[in-house]
């Protein structure tokens, strides 16, 4: 079978709260008749991200094409859950006509690429290509660079410091493996903002990729699929910080879960959540709450401070718990963030 017969699959990558499940909800939206499905991968044990996508009702991507990896990063668990996964995919009566990937904000695009290259899978499958997608306002903050200066001076003190930045490495090698890169959220920063971004994402890029500018992860799906990458036949284009490692973890990020009691309005909620994502460098929040008097759950994002919210759909029966994904560096100090949740 020839790699124009395999189904192609785009991997969607980026770091935390970059905005990879709005373009795959923009991707099924505008999928035009074309049969998708979705394999959505989340760095925790609750899938917020896969009940976003569950709720689009897209007629040519029911719910039961959307599966969902919710134990462990994808890029640590090929073996166990993605190839199973996309086998039994493949494997349907009406098999997908393109399958997209979505991986956890902290997973490495490389080993994922790689495992396309297992028997069981590689006569059926390609990678059409790797989408990797950047918060333009994060980049220009200066959330994945450090400060040289301020390097210089602690190494002075103590040469023994170590200054790797785990975010920095991520963000590295996601851009490092992409054949097309996304700037989104560009209508948060200015023109020289964007300017300045495009050039340290070319400062990282190891060849010529196009970047494209976003808002709300509004790209032309012609742009995203299609491009016909075969990832997998090109893994030495595509250096990798791990490259040397035998595997990969994430002990630089913790991850919990607070349950939410119901709130009486949103607002009430959403200032606690900015104090303490301030106080504590919170690197992303996600999760559905419960307002009082209201039939449908409130969908709350966070990527630190920056908070989204909105009403995205009804409650399952008998189901209204709310819950809240927090995500940071190690050593985040639980029981202060819930306590400011808490109020």
């Amino acid at each position: 079978m020839t790699s124009f017969a395999k189904v192609p699959c785009t991997i969607v990558t980026g770091f935390l709260g970059a905005g990879k499940t709005t373009l795959v909800r923009h991707v099924l939206e505008n999928a035009q008749g074309r049969r998708l499905a979705v394999i959505v991968n989340e760095f925790g044990d609750v899938g917020i991200d896969g009940e976003i996508l569950k709720s689009c009702g897209i007629e040519s991507c029911p719910e039961d094409a959307i599966v969902e990896l919710a134990n462990g990063c994808i890029c640590c668990t090929v073996a166990d859950d993605f190839v199973p996964a996309l086998k039994g995919l493949l494997d349907r009566p009406s098999p997908p006509e393109h399958i997209v990937i979505e991986t956890s904000g902290l997973a490495l695009p490389k080993p994922l690429v790689k495992a396309f290259n297992w028997p069981e899978i590689a006569s059926r499958v390609t990678v059409d290509g790797v989408v990797t997608v950047v918060d333009g306002a994060a980049v220009a903050a200066g959330r994945f660079a450090d400060d040289p200066e301020a390097i210089a001076r602690q190494r002075a003190n103590d040469e023994s410091l170590d200054h790797d930045n785990p975010l920095e490495e991520v963000f590295e090698d996601q851009l490092l493996c992409a054949d097309l890169v996304i700037l989104n959220k560009a209508d948060l920063i200015s023109a020289d903002q964007r300017r300045d971004v495009v050039g340290e994402i070319g400062k990282t890029l190891p060849r010529a990729v196009k970047v494209v500018e976003a808002e709300n992860g509004q790209v032309p799906v012609a742009v995203l699929l299609g491009l016909g990458a075969e990832a997998e036949a090109d893994l030495a284009q595509r250096p990798s910080h791990h490259d040397a490692e035998g595997e990969h973890d994430h002990d630089d990020f913790d991850t919990f879960i607070v349950d939410l009691p119901p709130f009486d309005t949103p607002q009430v909620l959403i200032e606690r959540l900015q104090k303490a994502a301030t106080a504590h460098d919170i690197l992303r929040l996600k999760g559905f709450v419960d307002i009082a008097g209201k039939p449908m759950r409130l969908l709350v994002q966070g990527v630190g401070a920056r908070l989204q919210h909105q009403f995205d759909r009804r409650w399952p029966s008998g189901a209204r718990q709310g819950r809240l994904v927090v995500i940071g560096e190690k050593g985040l100090d639980r029981t202060a963030i819930e306590a400011l949740i808490a109020g």
